[in-house]
């Protein structure tokens, strides 16, 4: 239309001018149209906190693409970050609010790790396999096995109401007044507490780009904050730390007495509060008495308290993470519970800070990594768990 008009030299007749007009406001009407659509996916990514362009999958696939080691070099040789780091850091930053004094990675990005390969001694790639690296030996973590509710991508301090007391009811005579009654409610709160931990790791190890010394890595950082939580989630309670489930007045039975009518008795109490477990947790020590102790004195064809993976029939797992009780001597823990009923909140997954001039690893042309996380821990029903602490080891 325009280019016959051009074409001829002239104005656009009444008629033209018309369809023109339409014309430009259908496409005006269109651009506004997708103008508004954007606005409004983006404002419904911003209130449900899923990444710019995707969902959260698509963020749970950023977070796999994260590569701790290249976070590390960059920090190392004072470069910018780039690609998949880049982007889960400037994400993490919008969902909690927080600026980092490091670099945000993903807590999953180091969770894939608890396996008992870690370390981070000089790997040459010269007829060595760095797959196949001997690390120490370090405890066995429990929590998360035994399904802690997680909380992430908090920001402020969260409380969560609690049912405290129920109305009760009563009979009365006829004409005669009901007693009156009231719920009361409490709260279980959580708010930001700080794990973090120093490892050192060599030049040579940071600038290999094998996918198997970025395990290495993960491995080590994995292991100075991965114990320290598992152990405030069981114990906690000390300067600084979360309350875990020790520190949380459980119930209390006694298997000084290490008897089947004893390991019963203690699960009763669950029951009674309507609480039943789902497993026991013990430390190592614990173990080996468990597994020795006949349910029936000299019957053999009876079978052991620990038989089978299990206790009671429920699944029974143990680690040094469970820590003694101290006294004289020191007597070993067993817990029974529901660990459903236990809380982990998470305002910052990992915050990772190279430090390339730190003295000693600066003389060593090392490099000390400093590794964070904020989290709390807090039990729904303390008295769904029970324990004893006076196990003779």
């Amino acid at each position: 239309m325009l280019a016959k008009a051009e074409g001829e030299k002239r104005s656009l007749s009444a008629d033209e001018q018309a369809k023109f007009d339409a014309l430009k406001a259908s496409i005006e009407k269109a651009e506004a149209d997708e103008a508004r659509a954007s606005f409004l996916v983006e404002a419904e990514r911003r209130m449900m906190g899923t990444p710019a362009g995707g969902s959260d999958r698509a963020f749970g696939d950023l977070q796999s693409r994260v590569s701790v080691l290249d976070v590390i070099r960059t920090q190392m040789e004072g470069r910018s970050l780039d690609g998949a780091a880049r982007e889960y850091h400037a994400e993490t930053e919008r969902r909690t609010g927080r600026k980092a004094q490091g670099v945000f990675v993903p807590l999953a990005a180091i969770e894939q790790r608890v396996s008992t390969t870690s370390g981070a001694p000089e790997v040459v790639p010269t007829e060595h396999r760095p797959d196949q690296y001997i690390g120490p030996l370090r405890n066995a973590l429990l929590t998360r096995r035994l399904g802690v509710r997680v909380l992430s991508g908090l920001s402020g301090n969260l409380s969560i109401p609690k049912h405290q007391t129920s109305l009760t009811a009563g009979w009365v005579a006829e004409n005669a007044a009901l007693t009156p009654s009231d719920m009361a409610f409490d709260s279980v709160t959580l708010a930001p507490k700080h794990a973090g931990g120093l490892t050192e790791l060599s030049r040579q190890l940071i600038q290999q780009s094998s996918p198997d010394i970025e395990q290495l890595v993960r491995d080590d950082l994995a292991a100075i904050l991965a114990q320290a939580i598992d152990s405030a989630t069981i114990l906690g309670g000390g300067s600084n730390e979360p309350d875990g489930v020790l520190s949380s007045t459980p119930q209390t039975s006694s298997l000084a007495t290490l008897s089947w009518a004893n390991v019963l008795a203690l699960l009763q109490k669950l029951d009674i509060v309507n609480a039943p477990a789902a497993n026991i947790v013990a430390s190592m020590k614990v173990k080996a008495k468990v597994a020795g102790t006949l349910k029936v004195s000299g019957d053999a064809g009876a079978g052991f308290i620990y038989q089978d993976g299990r206790i009671a029939d429920l699944p029974a797992y143990f680690s040094n993470q469970v820590p003694e009780k101290t006294g004289t001597p020191n007597t070993g823990r067993l817990i029974a519970g529901d660990w459903s009923q236990v809380l982990l909140g998470i305002w910052s997954e990992i915050d990772i800070l190279a430090n390339p001039y730190e003295t000693t690893a600066f003389s060593k042309g090392n490099v000390q990594v400093r590794a964070m996380s904020t989290v709390d821990v807090a039990v729904r029903h303390a008295d769904a768990f029970v324990v004893a602490d006076d196990l003779t080891i």
